[in-house]
């Protein structure tokens, strides 16, 4: 097995939209680094994860890096080929291509000696690096839920799906209640010879456009949430009424707790008698299927638009503390018992994430810097400060940048506080780590 040494460097894992960024905002803060994909090119799940009618749910000013805008002729939400473009373009614009190694796969990432970090690849192949950024996204490791009994047509995840190919002419069952699966649907809606959309549990569906204009970039002034949650269900009761019209059932949790679907092509789809809907699956018979009211469909091909989980696996054990889907980390990405690990992107910002991610990665930089200085974690520092860990992956974008600009203030003070807890610490040192095999996260109803 061959073994490179790049002690002074730290590894970036995915060149996706928040990949590209804090390799940005590394060279620019002159910090060494070595970034890899699996891939053969940038763009992360909008090079291979979406289907070819996709367009961005939020709005373009809110999805574009706030130092590198969309090309004027973008449409207020762009195609899954524009925003791939746009991504490379990023990339090129910023010579950040050059120094990603394509076709390149994390295995495993151990914890060693003196603080430095193991990395394998696919390859067969060892580097040692100062520390490790994990930037490998939340749309790969799809997620299955478990039926009773055998299901014997087509089936595959949302993930696998491509184009209306897959659909023309069969008798299609979508499962979930999210985007992909509103987005799927609609498709199915028009090519398929009869289209079923599974809802296990009420979701707030909100339309894209507000008075013509692009909801997630629609700018609201600082008010209470339960102010903004009221304001908000009166816009979906004159734009979508109720649910029950639609035989959807009615949302049990608060409008900002879960992630909204964004999609209202299929409630008209359902009252044009395109879509029928059916509540939560109980069990396959072969090529039928039986719902919780004991309804009985037959099926052709069934679509698993049931979500993603949070993982890593070329993580030990210990160092992925998932919980659902978020990640127990400090500062949206630090450990508090080990340095050196960065794990990025996980959280899904309310709107869009483009606004967010350059600040952040900035932001990110300024923490490997201050790692520098203190022997603590940097983790260990915000803990102690009394920051909490997040109990959720849905984050507002607006709290995430006052958080980030606060931050940013106070690195002197950080670094204070960092050097005091080394002197009460007698020493800190990451404890080494061998990776051993794991199932990947239990499956989780999260449709």
């Amino acid at each position: 097995m061959k073994s490179d040494n790049l002690e002074k460097h730290h590894l970036i894992i995915g060149a996706g939209p928040v990949g590209l960024a804090v390799a940005k905002s590394f060279k620019e803060a002159r910090i060494p680094y070595h970034q890899v994909d699996a891939d053969d090119d940038v763009g992360g799940n909008w090079y291979h994860g979406t289907y070819k009618s996709a367009h961005i749910l939020s709005a373009r000013k809110v999805m574009e890096y706030p130092d590198f805008k969309m090309p004027e002729d973008y449409p207020d939400f762009p195609s899954s080929g524009q925003m791939l473009a746009y991504y490379q373009s990023y990339a090129s614009h910023f010579n950040l291509t050059e120094s990603i190694q394509f076709n390149t796969k994390v295995i495993h990432v151990n914890p060693i000696n003196e603080d430095l970090w193991e990395v394998t690849f696919a390859n067969n192949t060892t580097r040692v690096y100062k520390g490790v950024i994990v930037c490998n996204g939340h749309h790969w490791s799809k997620n299955y839920p478990d039926y009773e009994g055998e299901f014997t047509g087509d089936s595959f995840h949302s993930k696998e799906y491509k184009s209306t190919d897959q659909l023309k002419d069969k008798r299609v069952l979508v499962i979930g209640a999210g985007n992909s699966a509103f987005d799927i649907a609609s498709e199915s809606a028009r090519v398929s010879s009869k289209n079923f959309l599974s809802v296990r549990r009420g979701i707030w569906i909100f339309p894209k456009t507000f008075m013509g204009k692009p909801l997630a970039s629609l700018q609201v002034p600082p008010i209470p949430d339960w102010l903004r949650e009221g304001l908000i269900k009166i816009m979906l009761k004159l734009t979508i009424g109720s649910h029950k019209e639609y035989g959807l059932p009615k949302p049990e949790s608060k409008v900002f707790d879960r992630h909204p679907t964004v999609n209202t092509e299929t409630l008209m789809h359902v009252k044009h008698g395109r879509t029928i809907i059916k509540g939560a699956v109980k069990r396959f018979l072969g090529t039928q299927v039986e719902f919780e009211d004991g309804s009985i469909e037959d099926v052709d091909t069934i679509v698993y638009a049931t979500g993603f989980k949070t993982d890593f696996p070329f993580l030990p054990k210990e160092l992925c503390r998932v919980e659902k889907a978020h990640v127990k980390v400090y500062g949206f990405s630090m450990y508090d018992t080990y340095k050196g690990l960065y794990l990025v992107g996980w959280m899904q910002p309310r709107g869009g994430v483009g606004s967010l991610i350059t600040p952040y990665a900035n932001l990110l930089a300024s923490f490997v810097k201050l790692q520098d200085k203190v022997n603590c974690p940097v983790g260990m520092i915000l803990k102690e400060r009394g920051e909490p860990l997040p109990t959720s992956h849905l984050f507002g974008g607006a709290q995430v940048i006052k958080w980030i600009e606060k931050t940013e203030k106070i690195m002197d003070k950080l670094e204070k506080e960092g050097l005091k807890l080394d002197s009460n610490l007698n020493g800190f040192t990451n404890k080494p780590l061998e990776y051993t095999s794991r199932p990947l996260q239990k499956e989780m109803q999260v449709y």
